[in-house]
């Protein structure tokens, strides 16, 4: 395999990249990292494949029901992407504690659908000052944020946590296109571009709309 450096005049072969859920954007996410030759790739999940997740969860198919997701996303990534060193963590995150396996992760990537996760990985973003990489698709509407601990506005300010999610069914296109929206903002970080991050990317419908969110300034004795 013909190094991406090579193809595509830029390398991201010494960073490491964590993605947190390798359901619908995470399997995007992951299979962007890996072909632009991240060189080396941390996957965690804690669920098994289902049926109804093959319309939008590309690393799958109907034999693989019942199995855990984030092997069979290492294996099939090895295979697109040998010359990436790709590692396989079934965890279920419920405090930042538990993303001890991303310590060498120069950017984290989250692709989860539960608030709990959420909130935790991004704790340890805030703690760890790691660049986070934030998604979420609710139907045909999705969102991408880029967050630098200290730098940017928040995930909570960008309005991307605590509401619950509708759990509506979400079409496999604007999976698709907030999974690369992801992929496109952790990657210009990673190259040393943050001119992406702190902005909110809207996808509803076909549209998308880029809002830069002002991080809020705290006065003297702390309030905002």
């Amino acid at each position: 395999m013909r190094d991406p450096a090579v193809l595509q005049g830029f390398s991201i072969r010494d960073k490491c990249a964590a993605v947190i859920g390798v359901g619908g954007l995470g399997c995007h996410i992951a299979t962007h990292l890996a072909l632009s030759g991240v060189g080396r790739l941390l996957l965690c999940d804690f669920d098994t494949v289902s049926e109804t997740n093959l319309n939008r969860q590309l690393l799958y198919t109907a034999a693989d029901i019942g199995r855990p997701k984030v092997f069979l996303a290492a294996a099939r990534l090895r295979e697109q992407a040998p010359d990436v060193q790709i590692e396989a963590f079934e965890t279920q995150i419920r405090q930042p504690e538990d993303l001890a396996f991303c310590r060498g992760a120069d950017a984290v990537f989250l692709a989860v659908d539960n608030n709990a996760a959420r909130e935790a990985v991004c704790r340890y973003a805030e703690k760890t000052g790691k660049p986070l990489i934030n998604g979420g698709v609710n139907g045909f509407y999705g969102t991408a944020y880029g967050y630098l601990p200290g730098r940017t506005a928040t995930p909570w300010e960008a309005g991307l946590l605590l509401a619950e999610n509708e759990k509506t069914y979400s079409v496999s296109p604007a999976v698709g296109v907030i999974g690369a929206l992801e992929a496109q903002i952790g990657i210009s970080v990673l190259l040393g571009d943050e001119s992406l991050a702190g902005r909110l990317f809207l996808f509803d419908n076909g549209e998308i709309h880029s809002l830069p969110i002002k991080k809020k300034e705290l006065n003297a004795d702390g309030t905002v």
